[in-house]
């Protein structure tokens, strides 16, 4: 129902490496010690005009607290994210002020499924399974790089604020920050 995976042998997101908008591999190990939100984003979706905004202002609030937004471009969903890697890059840095990694564009299902996109599903199955079923599916990681939570396409990304920042380390009630 879910989609199957192929047998998933790394055991945190930092065992990882994948490629930037202009193909240069990126070692996720550098981000050991930080929080992660994990997106595959989308320039041409309904949802991209709340999501990139809201990641905007969710890392200018918490990037120096050790939270980075790792943006996976992804042209799997009805050809929302048509052009280039860079092309998505520079979407997002010049309409969202995206100052977070933007990725090259990859699968997130199927048979070509990114490893990080299979890790990541393995980590957080849905009732329904494991397969994504749209843009902006959000995936909340530990310092450690383990996967704290999985957010569906409809959780708008400050609505996660307060997981985010117990994550970080925030004590006690983080609803009076």
């Amino acid at each position: 129902m879910g989609g199957s995976l192929s047998a998933v042998s790394e055991t945190s997101i930092h065992q990882f490496t994948v490629k930037d908008s202009s193909g240069k591999e990126v070692d996720l190990s550098i981000y050991q010690g930080k929080v992660l939100l994990v997106v595959n984003v989308a320039s041409k979706c309904g949802f991209t005009e709340s999501n990139y905004t809201q990641l905007t202002e969710l890392y200018q609030r918490y990037k120096d607290q050790g939270f980075v937004i790792l943006a996976f471009p992804c042209n799997q969903f009805m050809n929302q994210e048509p052009g280039t890697s860079q092309d998505a890059h520079a979407f997002a840095c010049t309409r969202f002020k995206a100052e977070y990694p933007v990725f090259k564009k990859v699968c997130v299902n199927g048979q070509n499924a990114a490893p990080v996109y299979k890790f990541l599903k393995s980590k957080k199955p849905t009732f329904f399974g494991t397969r994504i079923k749209w843009n902006f599916t959000k995936f909340l990681v530990g310092k450690d790089g383990q996967v704290i939570d999985r957010y569906g396409l409809t959780v708008p990304p400050l609505s996660i604020e307060k997981d985010i920042m117990k994550a970080l380390g925030y004590e006690g009630d983080v609803s009076k920050y």
